[in-house]
């Protein structure tokens, strides 16, 4: 999810315990939720996420009397540095986080450290929903076996948006943006990629640009590093001084250049929500004329989960969101471009017909790209290569 991991990853003393014996009978889990306070640490950068969190709190009072208390914030390793800490104290029951959205690097540094509660999805009434087979999407996590350890919860793929009203014909590719560039200098940005997005960017032109993009799901060595990057880092050479500013300086992150492309002082904007333009329009903030744009072979997706601290205090209620964010009633109101319009995690085909209509029934609009306008979705590189390619973008641009 959002940014790279500040501490140091543990040594891997990973193994595989047994699902909780308190948990296996869902009404007993149930009953000793109810009552409790589930503390949700969540990056709180997006004020749609934020409400609908809020709408999750006040489902769960009204279902099953558990109260939701989002705990905001602005790098999702804050709440793996939190749970660490409380480890390294001694503090194994009791800890101050239930519930963690998550993925990528800080999923990986918490497997690696057996911080984690589970595994608990196959325990999920609702996970019958899911493609649980062996090697699907939900089942893996930026390459990383997910096991059973973390929940999905709303799926998230790289899309461009632009203004059709300046912008007639996008780039197909990379390569093509950088023509595109060429011909109109100053007219394009990326997010710093300090920032969760603008790391995206360079992982999506690695992955397009590397000679040999399944060297990338390994674990990064300097040897396949120089090899995979020298393109990426060619081709970004050539784009840097055509960018706004000349490249010197860039925005804070995807809100700050949406705000950018609905100034009209850029003309492309970035998410990894593609339905985050027509949910923007919709709410005023990005003009009618704005349109989503995605490379011809495809971007970068993956799936956002919830994942449960080892020592949560209150680990039966983070079972219970975890499984209410699964319901297809639950899944179906995310999807409402009004409310979030984040694609749903479900399997269409474990669906009944009831959820199919929910879905059916969800409005369109010309800036929402169907799943076929989105092309293939490539997989994520293994977290570590995110490290030192930011790392490294740092290095070479901001010294």
């Amino acid at each position: 999810m959002r940014n790279l991991l500040a501490a140091p990853v543990l040594a891997a003393s990973f193994a595989l315990p047994l699902a909780s014996p308190a948990f296996a009978d869902w009404a007993q889990t149930e009953a000793e939720a109810k009552g409790q306070t589930v503390y949700f640490n969540a990056w709180g950068g997006d004020p749609r996420t934020n409400a609908f969190i809020d709408w999750v709190s006040d489902q769960m009072q009204e279902k099953y009397g558990v109260t939701v208390e989002q705990v905001k914030l602005s790098d999702t390793a804050e709440a793996v540095s939190r749970v660490q800490a409380e480890k390294a104290a001694g503090k194994d029951e009791g800890g101050a986080v239930d519930l963690i959205w998550i993925n990528g690097p800080n999923f990986l540094a918490m497997k690696e450290a057996g911080l984690l509660h589970g595994p608990f999805v196959s325990d999920l009434p609702n996970a019958k929903y899911l493609d649980l087979s062996e090697g699907s999407a939900a089942t893996t996590d930026f390459t990383v076996p997910t096991e059973g350890y973390e929940s999905p919860w709303r799926l998230a793929k790289f899309a461009f948006a632009y203004d059709a009203e300046r912008v007639s014909d996008p780039p197909k590719d990379m390569a093509g943006l950088l023509d595109w560039a060429k011909a109109h200098p100053g007219r394009f940005t990326h997010p710093n990629p300090s920032n969760f997005m603008g790391a995206s960017f360079l992982k999506q032109a690695l992955v397009e640009l590397a000679p040999d993009p399944a060297a990338l799901a390994q674990p990064v060595t300097d040897e396949a590093y120089a090899k995979e990057t020298a393109p990426l880092w060619a081709w970004y050479d050539a784009l840097r001084p055509l960018m706004r500013r000349e490249g010197k300086s860039f925005p804070e992150n995807e809100s700050v250049q949406a705000q950018l492309l609905a100034d009209g002082e850029v003309d492309f904007a970035m998410f990894f929500d593609p339905a985050a333009p027509a949910a923007m329009i919709e709410q005023g903030v990005l003009p009618p004329s704005v349109r989503v744009w995605v490379p011809e072979g495809g971007t970068i997706g993956n799936i956002s989960y919830v994942a449960i601290p080892y020592n949560a205090a209150h680990q039966a209620g983070a079972e219970l969101v975890a499984n209410f964010l699964l319901d297809p009633a639950t899944q179906a109101h995310m999807q409402d471009i009004r409310v979030l319009g984040s694609f749903s995690v479900l399997d269409p085909a474990k669906l009944d017909a009831d959820a199919k209509q929910a879905f059916a029934d969800l409005p369109t609009a010309p800036a929402l790209p169907t799943l076929d306008d989105l092309g293939p979705t490539l997989p994520e590189p293994h977290p570590s290569w995110m490290t030192k390619l930011t790392e490294d973008w740092a290095q070479r641009y901001t010294k």
